[in-house]
């Protein structure tokens, strides 16, 4: 359908989240000096400027990443992701970094980046920001078809970002089924799936059919502003971590208690708990 625009939602609480727990597992693979590789499914446009029309429209990173700088005493897991975040903004609060710009941040000479994206705007800006670099390569392909065929990696680590707009109900099962073909070849890297919570049953229903694939190490965590309803809106939004590093699990039950007191006035919900342990 190629309508969604991450420009419109950029530095919300849902990519807060989401951004924290990729900058962490991205910082426990730099770790060891041997190379990894990411794959970033549903790139965007890498990087996003707050003053622009789409984002001052909707306001939604002035709920999010602007309530986390101003309070300044976030929990240590977080604190990858914000030193980033303020790297980016040496003074005001102007640029929010997608996926890509942290990743292509935290590389190493010996790491690579693969970035996919079919919607043309985004896929000129992607290529604008990153088209020159040699660590990074940007293909303008089918997200679910093009992971299956890029692994395994030459690096044989790695982390795979799968966080895809969900305009389509069909989503919800294609990425069970991309995610799940990746594994059978690739079971030794990292995978972080993005989810929103609009419909519960249906974000449920999706977490049954992960459970059931057999997979293991499975983590879920979750962040939500405010109670599940019926009407209209995303709620909540969550990632699950397959094969995720040791150390997530105890940072985030550390991380998200703060969250909620700054993102929600602790009137929200979060979880993190494991789908389906080791």
């Amino acid at each position: 359908m190629l309508s969604y625009r991450h420009a419109f939602h950029a530095g919300n609480y849902a990519d807060v989240l989401k951004h924290a727990v990729i900058t962490f597992i991205l910082d426990y693979l730099k770790q060891k000096d041997k190379p990894f590789y990411v794959h970033d499914t549903h790139a965007g446009a890498g990087r996003y400027l707050l003053t622009d029309d789409k984002a001052q429209k909707t306001g939604e990173y002035k709920e999010g990443i602007e309530k986390v700088l101003a309070k300044g005493d976030a929990p240590a897991a977080l604190q990858p992701y914000l030193d980033l975040v303020k790297a980016m903004n040496p003074g005001e609060l102007l640029h929010y970094p997608g996926s890509p710009w942290l990743a292509k941040a935290m590389l190493r000479d010996q790491d690579r980046l693969f970035l996919t994206e079919l919607h043309p705007a985004d896929l000129a800006l992607l290529q604008q920001a990153f088209g020159r670099d040699r660590q990074v390569r940007i293909e303008q392909a089918d997200a679910y078809e093009t992971l299956v065929a890029k692994v395994p990696p030459k690096e044989k680590r790695g982390l795979v970002i799968m966080d895809p707009p969900y305009e389509i109900k069909e989503d919800y099962q294609a990425v069970v089924a991309a995610i799940s073909d990746a594994y059978r070849r690739f079971a030794t890297g990292t995978y972080l799936l993005w989810y929103p919570v609009v419909e519960r049953a249906r974000v449920e229903a999706m977490m049954a059919a992960f459970k059931a694939t057999g997979i293991r190490k499975q983590l879920r965590i979750e962040q939500g502003i405010r109670p599940d309803t019926d009407q209209h809106g995303m709620t909540a939004a969550g990632v699950l971590v397959i094969n995720p590093p040791w150390t997530l699990k105890a940072a985030m039950d550390d991380a998200l208690p703060w969250l909620d007191q700054v993102l929600a006035g602790g009137a929200g919900q979060y979880r993190c708990d494991w789908l389906v342990e080791e």
